[in-house]
C-alpha cells in the first residue's frame, strides 16, 4: 500500500460543523447504555463514494471505540498506529484490524486486536453496541464496536503496530465546534476527496477515525 503523498495537517480547512455539542448529561456511562438500547431513528454520514466505487472487494475488520470511565468524565482511547505499516501507517486510530477465521464475530475481532494491539484485558470491557459498518479508502469494510472500559486496567503497546496509546475527553470529541472539514485532490485529476479531522493537542484525529466519531456524534445527538 502506497503511503500518503500528502499531509492531511498542512490541507487549508474547508469549513467547522456547527450541529453544537451532545449535551453533558448524555456524556455518561448509564445515558449511554440505555441509548444503544433503545435506538432511536438516525442517519449516519457515509464516505467519500466516488472514492469507494474503484473498490471492487473489501475486507471485513473491527475496531474497538473504548471510552474510558473516568472520574472527571468519560474520554476515548485511541492509538497512534507505527510510521512503517502498511496501512494507515502514522495515523490515529481505534484499536482493531482484519477479521481472522477463529473470530467469532465482530465484536470477537474488536477484543481479540485490543489485546494484541494494546493488552486491553478484556475483563475490562463492557461492550454497549456497534455503529454501522464503514468503507474505507484502503479498501476495509469496518465494524465499529463501542463499548466502555472500566478502570483500573493496565495497558502494553505492541511495539510493532503502535507508537503510543492516549485519551481525549469525550466531549471535546462530540463537539462539532472541533469537527473541521479539509480536502485533497485526487491524482490524475479525479477529483476532491473531503475528510473530516478533529485536531487535539499535537495529535491529528482524522480520516476513517474521524469518519466514524462523526457516525458516533450523530448517534448521540438522535
Amino acid at each position: 500500500m502506497a503511503k500518503l503523498l500528502f499531509n492531511p495537517e498542512q490541507l487549508p480547512i474547508l469549513s467547522v460543523a456547527d450541529e453544537g455539542g451532545i449535551p453533558e448529561y448524555r456524556l455518561t456511562a448509564d445515558w449511554l447504555r440505555q441509548h444503544f438500547l433503545d435506538l432511536p431513528a438516525w442517519a449516519e454520514e457515509t464516505g467519500d463514494e466516488q472514492l469507494l466505487a474503484a473498490i471492487e472487494t473489501f475486507r471485513p475488520a473491527s475496531v474497538l471505540i473504548p471510552i474510558v470511565m473516568r472520574e472527571e468524565g468519560l474520554s476515548l482511547l485511541l492509538t497512534h498506529r507505527a510510521a512503517h505499516l502498511n496501512d494507515h501507517a502514522g495515523q490515529i486510530s481505534f484499536p482493531g484490524g482484519r477479521f481472522e477465521e477463529t473470530d467469532a464475530s465482530p465484536i470477537e475481532t474488536a477484543l481479540r486486536e485490543a489485546e494484541e494491539e494494546i493488552g486491553l484485558d478484556r475483563q475490562h470491557v463492557e461492550v454497549i453496541g456497534r455503529l454501522p459498518e464503514y468503507k474505507t479508502g484502503t479498501g476495509y469494510q469496518v465494524t465499529p464496536i463501542v463499548a466502555l472500559l472500566h478502570p483500573p486496567f493496565e495497558l502494553k503497546a505492541d511495539p510493532f503496530e503502535v507508537a503510543e496509546i492516549f485519551e481525549v475527553p469525550l466531549a471535546f470529541l462530540m463537539d462539532a465546534a472541533n469537527h473541521q472539514r479539509r480536502a485533497f485532490h485526487l491524482p490524475n485529476g479525479a477529483g476532491k476527496r473531503v475528510f473530516y479531522a478533529m485536531p487535539y493537542q499535537h495529535h491529528f484525529i482524522w480520516g476513517a477515525t474521524a469518519g466514524m466519531l462523526r457516525n458516533l456524534f450523530h448517534l448521540l445527538r438522535a
